[in-house]
């Protein structure tokens, strides 16, 4: 009998035919929701009792969701993707609701985004962008990358591959990862503990899972510290950063430029007052999303749901 999956990951979903089949091979029917980036609490609680399988997006995973979708025929879970600080996966463990997530699948793919923020700031790409779709034709002096000095927040699969994109540009890397020791392989690795060092820093990138240590790391107690004209690059998570101190730091001039792919609350406000910061690269929380990358990830959530839920099919 095929089992009922839920469907909430944005990528996941962009890509969805491409998985019908292989799931229906392994037994599983995929439902995709109708979502922009992820359902409410409350939508989840009324949807989920309708699913034997759930693969998680962002959405919040709480243990009121779990409870709800237990209840009905909710039996195993997979989080899409790395982060799974939207997973309450201590409520899992109590209600004895297999659940994993999709570790180490896209080092390489939100790395190039975040060198990419990089280039963009330091040549400050997105002026010359704005002014020509304006009928201009902007010249500004950027700064060159040989030689400047990033600190990298995090030495997992994403923060190993920045730190050695950036080396190959000819930048110092400076990781900060409390949870990481010595030089990760990483030949040339500085290393440091937050926030030592951030005033020598030309570039701040952060690629690090949030939790409840790190919320707001980036302050404006640290922002005061920083280098004047210090870029910002955020390819991790949105709460990482105090947005209000960030706007003031962009407003006052001590922060050049940002470039955030993630935000405190997705998708971003139109009240937000980052939308009116012109020295700004603005993402979708799509660091990860390639085709590539996409297909791989989905299909072994696909897989850790099938084992879960047919474990001999």
């Amino acid at each position: 009998m095929m089992k009922d999956i839920l469907v909430t990951c944005p990528p996941m979903l962009g890509q969805i035919g491409r998985f019908m089949n292989p799931a229906a091979e392994k037994g599983l029917k995929l439902h995709p929701a109708q979502v922009t980036q992820i359902l409410s609490e409350e939508e989840l609680k009324d949807l989920l009792p309708g699913y034997d399988g759930w693969i998680i997006g962002d959405d919040p995973a709480t243990r009121a969701v779990f409870e709800a979708g237990q209840k009905g025929r909710l039996r195993a879970a997979v989080k899409w993707g790395v982060g799974v600080d939207n997973v309450d996966f201590g409520a899992c463990r109590d209600l004895g609701l297999p659940i994993t997530n999709t570790p180490q699948m896209f080092g390489q793919e939100v790395a190039d985004i975040g060198v990419a923020y990089v280039v963009g700031l330091a040549r400050q790409l997105f002026a010359i962008d704005r002014g020509v779709r304006a009928g201009g034709w902007p010249k500004p002096a950027g700064i060159s990358l040989a030689g400047r000095h990033a600190g990298v927040i995090g030495l997992g699969d994403i923060g190993r591959n920045v730190v050695t994109r950036l080396q190959a540009l000819g930048m110092q890397v400076t990781a900060y990862d409390p949870g990481i020791e010595g030089d990760a392989g990483i030949a040339g690795l500085q290393r440091a503990a937050w926030p030592e060092g951030v005033e020598d820093m030309d570039f701040l990138v952060f690629t690090c899972a949030l939790n409840s240590h790190n919320h707001h790391m980036l302050d404006a107690d640290v922002l005061a510290r920083c280098r004047p004209g210090i870029r910002i690059v955020n390819v991790a998570r949105g709460p990482l950063i105090d947005e209000p101190a960030l706007v003031a730091a962009l407003q006052s001039g001590q922060v050049h430029s940002a470039a955030l792919d993630v935000f405190e609350v997705e998708p971003l406000p139109m009240d937000s007052p980052l939308r009116d910061m012109e020295r700004c690269i603005f993402g979708t929380h799509n660091g990860s999303n390639t085709i590539d990358g996409v297909i791989r990830a989905s299909h072994a959530a696909i897989g850790h749901l099938a084992g879960f839920l047919n474990p001999t099919g």
